[in-house]
């Protein structure tokens, strides 16, 4: 029989430097009052002189903590990431050695802005089948550092961060807090994508790899969003026995304020269940989701049907629906 998953504690963490509409207004053509109308956003975070991996450890370093785990304990590390420390190694392996997690075995996942959800599925896979029975997963973003801040169109909206959770799994049925899930690609390569790197055109002491800045294509996101995003929600209730009303909680990606309002017309939840960050953080891409969980957990919340969704580059996009109230 299938054991029982749950949350055993959620943390997140983002940058010391704040860092405002008005200060990027002196790199790129753009103002506060532009960026508040258009996004929500009012500041973000940059990560100065940390990396991918520095965010992610302490994320990880604070479940331990809040758990009462030790890092010796720890079966699984998996990090969901588009901005890793480097294509390789994975971030999670070094996220497992600053962390200590000597028993651990881990890896990354790169599914934009809908990894957290990804990767915390894939976890939920090995703990549930038996062999393993404690997970981290993290989601960690330092999009600043791939950001082009000539291109107004992108840079204003992003920020980093990191957050995650401790899963542990039991053989008690009542510890199981995962209730359904979808998970769809739609291939669209060219509407978002980060750090291309080009082929190589010829051999010569003067080659070497090259990796583009981060890019979207605005509109196609908007459209992406607003027509199949609540779509692929209603169809996960619908298949499962359970309608939008009964959503006591939603955190989805955190892309920009007017996109998160467009999502709560488009399945009829007031925006008042929506639990938004990206206010004060930005677009922390994988991490916004994450972010935006533990925050509804450190204010006490505990509902028994939430749903968080996640979407962006591929086009990937997925939802977990989760009862919180066994915690």
């Amino acid at each position: 029989m299938p054991r029982a998953v749950k949350i055993k504690a959620s943390a997140h963490y983002v940058p010391q430097r704040i860092v405002t509409n008005a200060e990027l207004s002196n790199y790129m053509d753009t103002s506060d009052e532009w960026i508040q109308k258009h996004t929500g956003i009012k500041t973000r975070h940059y990560a100065i002189n940390e990396n991918t991996s520095d965010l992610c450890a302490k994320v990880a370093k604070k479940l331990l903590a809040e758990s009462g785990t030790k890092a010796s304990e720890i079966d699984l590390i998996i990090v969901a990431t588009i901005s890793p420390d480097s294509i390789t190694p994975a971030t999670a392996s070094l996220v497992q050695q600053k962390i200590d997690a000597v028993k651990a075995f881990s890896f990354d996942v790169s599914v934009a802005c809908a990894g957290f959800i990804f990767a915390l599925s894939t976890a939920e896979k090995f703990l549930r089948q038996g062999n393993y029975n404690k997970a981290i997963v993290i989601a960690g973003e330092v999009n600043s550092k791939m950001m082009d801040f000539s291109d107004r169109t992108s840079a204003v909206f992003f920020g980093d961060g990191a957050g995650g959770v401790l899963l542990t799994a039991s053989d008690n049925p009542d510890d199981e807090m995962f209730i359904a899930e979808k998970l769809e690609t739609s291939p669209a390569p060219n509407v978002i994508h980060s750090g291309r790197i080009a082929p190589l055109k010829e051999i010569s002491s003067d080659s070497y790899p090259k990796m583009d800045a981060f890019y979207q294509d605005g509109r196609a996101v908007y459209e992406f969003v607003t027509s199949i995003v609540p779509e692929h929600i209603t169809n996960l209730l619908e298949q499962n026995g359970y309608t939008t009303a009964e959503l006591e909680l939603v955190v989805t990606h955190q892309a920009n304020l007017r996109l998160i309002e467009n999502i709560a017309l488009g399945i009829n939840v007031p925006l008042n269940k929506f639990e938004t960050n990206v206010e004060f953080y930005g677009n922390t891409s994988s991490a916004g989701i994450a972010i935006g969980l533990d925050r509804a957990l450190k204010r006490g919340e505990r509902p028994h049907v939430a749903l968080i969704s996640g979407f962006g580059a591929g086009l990937s996009y997925g939802s977990i629906l989760l009862d919180l109230s066994r915690l």
